[in-house]
């Protein structure tokens, strides 16, 4: 177990440049593009190494951490509440809004809430929600699902925005950004100032101050949590770190892995409700999730709870690039949802092919800013999914049997690649196999362009 000592020993003996940039404030230069990290620090791996040791330590000693952070808050005059699973986490809310008679929620942006289906649920019982953040509010409009952990809406363009908004009344059909932001800002206003109550996430919560940070980059967070007389709180029970200085290392990561930036444009450390001399809500409520995080976190796959919600393993993801995130039919997509999607589902067999849509190159791992190991967690699930008896072959996929019996045959290796153009030719239903019928109907096989190797090699034994 890695004790705070034991982190702190060794952040003195990373490169001085990364810790003072990180525990002392120092700028960093302003290159902001993808690789910021990389640009800006002299040792980025021994920061990433860091912030995996804080957060392993966090995850070893979560119990601990919980209560510190419930008595903390609780003394911050914060009403906590827990949640193990997402129909204790739904019902929770609903008993918070209707005991505030709260019958309007302007909600921050929160994959947890996408997770537990809320917005669904709660309007189900008279109570509106509004998303405010503008992906999630365009998501909302066009009752779609975030294909990206950050940029929900990376899947549409500005024509297929400014198209729901003339749908729903926002303006004429006019798809320059600054219009479309202006028509947003104007109509989400109005919901700021009307709401009962506002709903966020939480990124990271400190034990030992019991602070909730938030990170945005259109402060519509900040309106959540000053406009409406009630704050709530949503915020899975990985989200804790053990002390405020851990927070310079975890927002630095976060920030530059996301987005690129050195810090978000909207940071904020949220303390409690209003009390003398510090403005807020009138009251605030935490409900702490687990969802399915407890049994993880007792797995051998409990190194995916350190994820930050950074998306930069999906950003290098050849596999999500392609399919995009629809294609992972779960809250998170990528890398990360290949590993935690089917490890949060109640029935695990329903996504067990996810571990399957990835290459194993370890670009995910290579960006990952907790250093989360995730192909060797993909090879763990694959690996569990053959021992339950969530094969391919039950999922409409051919077997791997056949394919094996020719990759292990020379001649027969070698007949399969100089037929193999005749696959994109030959009808479908001529196909033998009706599984492989299957996976031809959707798929095209790129053209042979190989050979030259073995030209080479047979003009060499000669």
């Amino acid at each position: 177990m890695t004790s705070p000592q034991a982190i702190d020993r060794y952040a003195a003996n990373v490169d001085p440049g990364v810790r003072a940039s990180v525990y002392e404030g120092t700028k960093v230069p302003t290159e902001w593009r993808r690789q910021a990290l990389w640009r800006d620090y002299a040792d980025p791996d021994a920061l990433r190494k860091l912030a995996s040791q804080i957060k392993q330590h966090t995850l070893d000693h979560l119990d601990q951490y919980l209560e510190q952070a419930t008595a903390k808050m609780e003394a911050n005059g914060v009403e906590v509440l827990f949640a193990t699973t997402p129909e204790r986490a739904r019902d929770l809310a609903l008993q918070v809004l209707q005991r505030e008679l709260a019958k309007t929620v302007v909600k921050s942006k929160s994959m947890l809430s996408e997770e537990l289906h809320l917005n669904a649920f709660l309007e189900g019982y008279g109570i509106e929600c509004i998303e405010t953040d503008l992906g999630e509010f365009i998501i909302q409009i066009d009752d779609d699902i975030p294909s990206h952990i950050i940029k929900p809406i990376v899947h549409k363009n500005r024509r297929d925005i400014a198209k729901s908004f003339e749908r729903e009344g926002l303006g004429d059909y006019n798809d320059d950004p600054e219009t479309i932001t202006r028509r947003a800002r104007k109509h989400l206003r109005t919901g700021f100032l009307r709401a009962d109550c506002g709903m966020t996430g939480g990124n990271f919560v400190s034990a030992e101050s019991g602070r909730m940070v938030l990170v945005t980059n259109e402060g519509n967070a900040r309106w959540c949590v000053t406009a409406p007389r009630l704050h709530i709180a949503m915020i899975g029970i990985e989200k804790l770190v053990p002390r405020d200085r851990d927070l310079g290392v975890m927002l630095n990561l976060l920030a530059r892995s996301a987005v690129g930036q050195q810090l978000t444009v909207y940071t904020q450390f949220v303390n409690g409700p209003r009390s003398p001399g510090k403005d807020g809500p009138e009251k605030m409520v935490v409900i702490f999730v687990d969802g399915g995080r407890s049994r993880v976190l007792g797995s051998e796959y409990r190194e995916i709870l350190r994820c930050i919600r950074c998306g930069a393993c999906q950003n290098v993801c050849p596999v999500y690039r392609q399919a995009s995130g629809h294609a992972y039919r779960a809250t998170y997509q990528g890398p990360v949802g290949a590993v935690l999607s089917p490890l949060l589902s109640n029935d695990f067999t329903q996504l067990a092919d996810l571990p399957k849509a990835s290459s194993l190159c370890g670009a995910c791992n290579e960006v990952c800013p907790v250093d989360i190991p995730i192909p060797d967690l993909l090879v763990r699930l694959r690996d569990k999914a053959f021992r339950e008896g969530a094969t391919e072959a039950k999922r409409g996929t051919p077997p791997m049997a056949p394919y094996a019996w020719i990759a292990t045959h020379p001649t027969a290796w070698r007949t399969g690649i100089k037929l193999s153009n005749v696959a994109n030719v030959l009808p479908i239903n001529l196909t033998p196999v009706p599984a492989l019928q299957r996976w031809l109907g959707a798929r095209e096989l790129p053209e042979f362009r190989g050979g030259k190797f073995r030209e080479w090699m047979n003009a060499r034994k000669h």
